[in-house]
């Protein structure tokens, strides 16, 4: 199979579950988070602020569980406590890292399972944009980043995983859920944040893969 472009199509920005909780311990927020969550996020902003001058898609995936707990399912069967519950200060989108209310290419879903795909209308929203390829950031690696991952991957979405804005619940989980995205589909690897060298108006900077030059996205299409 020939090794992919960066970019295949239309891309669009998807901000994965990056919450007031992210920068919190197990303690106060019942997951667990592998360290440096200051510069992921500090990256990620750069990264959104260089695809916001692109004038390409964006998409914040929130986490959020009705406080009564019936919508938990089996999240609690394994090593989380009680998270991301409705009117919590800790559930609400990271300050920096929102939709903006006046563009129309910024969009907020509301999940209560760990994909993105499920019990939403993620799929309808990324088909009415015409994109093809996702480009995720946030967390966590190895829960609802993979998961996402892997229901893109399904419904043959090209997937791009930018490695230096994504942490897991522990490192070597984050590195495990990491090799397996690099396997599937032949995704290409070693693509990593440049947000200090993001320039205005020209969005191949967005992104760099170690390997090979990036190519440049293209907006996607609006009637």
């Amino acid at each position: 199979m020939p090794r992919q472009p960066l970019f295949v199509g239309n891309p669009v920005l998807i901000v994965v579950d990056i919450q007031c909780s992210s920068d919190q311990p197990y303690e106060t927020t019942g997951i667990s988070h592998m360290p440096g969550a200051a510069e992921r996020i500090d990256r990620v902003e750069g990264l959104l602020a260089a695809t916001r001058e692109a004038g390409l898609p964006v998409v914040f995936l929130q986490e959020v569980h009705r406080r009564s707990g019936v919508d938990f399912g089996r999240e609690l069967d394994g090593a989380e406590g009680v998270h991301c519950l409705a009117g919590d200060a800790t559930t609400e989108l990271w300050p920096t890292l929102r939709p903006l209310a006046d563009d129309a290419r910024e969009f907020h879903i509301v999940k209560r399972r760990y994909s993105g795909f499920v019990g939403t209308d993620f799929e309808i929203l990324l088909r009415g944009l015409g994109v093809q390829t996702l480009l995720l950031v946030g967390g966590l690696t190895d829960v609802c980043v993979h998961l996402t991952f892997a229901d893109a991957h399904q419904r043959d979405y090209y997937v791009r995983v930018v490695e230096d804005c994504v942490g897991g619940s522990t490192t070597a989980a984050h590195d495990a859920a990491l090799r397996h995205h690099k396997k599937r589909g032949r995704e290409r690897q070693g693509m990593r944040a440049s947000s200090r060298r993001c320039t205005s108006g020209k969005p191949r900077t967005i992104v760099r893969a170690s390997d090979r030059r990036a190519t440049k996205p293209r907006a996607a299409r609006r009637e």
